[in-house]
């Protein structure tokens, strides 16, 4: 199987190839590059491995939520390679990619990013037996002190939201086993959760592969500031 994923939702941006049973990736953080860097990321990876973009057999892309521009970026891209390739897209939550990197130690995870505008995108989850994630709740948007987590024993937590709000998180938690405030998702994750999702045949065409925003607004006006 050879698979291309691409995640560009948060700060970083990176491209992934799942190929030969292994991955190789490319990342770096470059808030407003995404756009120039994503397709020579793509190009050196596959110069790499050694193959050709008609050698793929799928795309993958972290669908967000995240920064809209970021998000729609990556989304676009992969369908558009999609669509000239003749391939299947498989969008994979940028939070679970985030997840995927807590570590497996037992501990439930919070994915956590910081939406901006006092909000964070936010999802729960546990490391499953085969690699992959167990998902405890939705995706969602929300300030951090209405989060209304379930009760877990511990926690690992994960991402730029604990950076900006952990006061704010620590206050409805036990003391995190392990936090990393300065994790983004990568599509290096993204490939490893794609790859799954191929094996076991859920992959959808470009043009049902969408983006996952979970808002409609980018600022509030001075009105909605203030009544926070």
């Amino acid at each position: 199987m050879n698979l291309l994923a691409i995640e560009t939702s948060t700060e970083a941006c990176s491209v992934a190839l799942h190929h030969a049973g292994a991955v190789i990736a490319r990342s770096e953080i470059a808030p407003r590059r995404h756009a120039e860097l994503v397709l020579p990321m793509a190009e050196a990876l596959l110069a790499e491995a050694g193959i050709r973009r008609r050698q793929l057999d799928a795309i993958a892309v972290g669908r967000g939520p995240g920064a809209f521009t970021g998000v729609r970026l990556a989304v676009s891209i992969a369908q558009g390679m999609a669509l000239g390739l003749d391939l299947p897209v498989i969008p994979i939550s940028s939070l679970a990619a985030l997840a995927l990197d807590a570590p497996d130690n037992g501990a439930a995870i919070l994915a956590v990013i910081d939406a901006r505008m006092g909000e964070v995108y936010a999802a729960s989850y546990r490391h499953d037996a085969g690699g992959g994630l167990i998902a405890l709740d939705e995706e969602r948007v929300c300030p951090p002190e209405r989060l209304q987590l379930q009760a877990q024993a511990a926690w690992n937590i994960i991402g730029s939201g604990w950076a900006s709000y952990g006061r704010v998180l620590a206050e409805q938690l036990p003391a995190p086993v392990w936090s990393d405030g300065a994790r983004y998702p990568q599509a290096q994750a993204v490939a490893v959760l794609a790859a799954a999702e191929f094996a076991a045949g859920r992959v959808l065409p470009p043009e049902q592969a969408l983006p996952l925003y979970l808002r409609d607004k980018v600022a509030l006006t001075l009105v909605e500031q203030r009544a926070r």
